[in-house]
């Protein structure tokens, strides 16, 4: 019997890296297993990582990358609150 199995394709993995997908060109905010955090716009989930592009000063801005082994979570920015806050 010759079973055809389904090509991975961008539905389908393990769930943190379905939800990095879903965050795409998004401001996020990255909880490390280490205890650190880091955010930035997440620009690219390739080879088991995640590709962060994130402020340094000035004018400078750097990718960064982050293997899924080392995320505990991702979340997306809020949005901004629309009333004025004092």
């Amino acid at each position: 019997m010759n079973r055809q199995f389904p090509m991975p394709g961008p539905q389908q993995g393990p769930p943190l890296v379905l939800k990095a997908r879903s965050f795409l060109g998004l401001p996020v905010g990255i909880s490390l297993k280490s205890g650190q955090g880091v955010a930035g716009i997440l620009c690219q989930v390739q080879s088991g990582e995640i590709f962060v592009l994130q402020y340094l000063y000035h004018a400078q801005f750097a990718t960064f990358h982050y293997p899924f082994q080392d995320i505990q979570d991702i979340h997306a920015f809020p949005k901004c609150r629309q009333s004025p806050m004092y």
